[in-house]
């Protein structure tokens, strides 16, 4: 089983280099210390798993990972990483990555992981699933109410905050309270992606905004 190790730790690319190489199952092809080098080594050597640190100068690991999938190459992507956040690990998946672990992780359970990710198993650290799992049970525990929705449909109409608070006979604070709660509860940052979310979860169906029944 071949591997690329992807940090910009000498220190750590060693030290995971030494540990995969006293195990007869794999084979260390190379090592890259940034985004772009991984890219050129995955192209020459065909790994079949690519230990991917996230952040590094250069080009860093979420915009390597989706660079290997447009150009279409086919080693897996398991993450090796510190960062457990929301804005790391959702954008490593979304941009392919078949695995995301923690630098903490037992040895045992990186070979494992390893192996997995081989055969395109998916494999995430407790943490990141936990936070993933609530992350997604969140919004079916919290639905938009009435007054949302109607905040929300005037929203996607192109409403401004100070035209929807007119339209609904409320202050445009009290708009831009609905607004936070809405992206609390829809798990999203800004206005656009309420809207998508909300069109994605059948919330909100294309039509010009009206009184809800």
């Amino acid at each position: 089983m071949s591997l690329l190790i992807v940090d910009d730790h000498p220190v750590v690319r060693d030290g995971l280099s030494s540990m995969f190489a006293r195990d007869p199952e794999f084979e260390v092809l190379g090592e890259a210390s940034d985004g772009a080098e991984a890219i050129r080594l995955a192209r020459s050597l065909s790994p079949d798993v690519i230990l991917m640190d996230l952040r590094m100068p250069g080009m860093d690991g979420v915009t390597a990972i989706a660079e290997l999938a447009r150009l279409g190459i086919p080693a897996r992507v398991l993450v090796l990483t510190t960062y457990d956040t929301d804005s790391h690990v959702l954008p490593a998946i979304e941009a392919g990555a078949t695995g995301y672990l923690l630098k903490d992780a037992p040895r045992a359970e990186l070979v494992r992981a390893v192996r997995a990710a081989a055969q395109g198993q998916s494999v995430l650290a407790p943490s990141v699933a936990a936070r993933l799992m609530s992350r997604f049970r969140a919004p079916s525990t919290s639905p938009l109410s009435r007054r949302e929705l109607e905040v929300l449909e005037l929203v996607a109409a192109g409403t401004t905050n100070r035209e929807t608070a007119a339209r609904l006979f409320i202050t445009e604070a009290t708009v831009k309270t609905h607004l936070l709660n809405i992206y609390a509860k829809l798990g999203v940052g800004d206005r656009a992606a309420a809207v998508a979310e909300a069109f994605n979860r059948g919330l909100l169906t294309p039509g010009p905004p009206g009184p809800r029944p």
